[in-house]
């Protein structure tokens, strides 16, 4: 079982230069889980892109409408979050690691625990420091799992 943050699910939705390794890696995954967290980052990045002229209007559609496509397929599972996320990520922030990350990026830490998800499919190198001071396991791209 894998999580999957933004960056990664991004790769999935934008041709760029990892887009093709994210997408083997994905294939190779019994169970991929995108939490509502993931979702609504992922959404937002989007609608970002278009309104600073990245793409169409169009094209930011058939991009939202593929991601709902990943509800329906293998081996996507979109999973809610519940509000005890925000006291877990409290908890891992305040443990005493010198590790710092990004709200963000420490609330999908804390959706793993909660999600009970041990590897994580992350871009963000920071975020993927944070997740090893943990114990989860990091796959980044083309990498071999960490």
């Amino acid at each position: 079982m894998l999580y999957i943050d933004s960056s990664a699910l991004l790769k999935l939705l934008w041709q760029e230069p990892e887009s093709e390794a994210v997408r083997d890696r994905v294939a190779s995954e019994d169970l991929v889980i995108v939490s509502s967290l993931a979702e609504l980052e992922t959404h937002v990045q989007l609608t970002a892109a278009w309104l600073a002229g990245r793409y169409g209007k169009a094209r930011w559609e058939r991009f939202r409408a593929k991601l709902v496509e990943f509800r329906a397929t293998d081996p996507f599972r979109f999973r809610s979050l519940p509000g005890s996320v925000f006291e877990t990520a409290l908890r891992q922030h305040a443990g005493g690691s010198r590790t710092h990350c990004r709200t963000l990026d420490r609330l999908h830490l804390a959706a793993m625990t909660e999600l009970d998800v041990a590897r994580l499919m992350t871009h963000d190198v920071v975020q993927a420091r944070a997740a090893r001071a943990l114990g989860f396991e990091v796959v980044m791209a083309a990498q071999r799992a960490t």
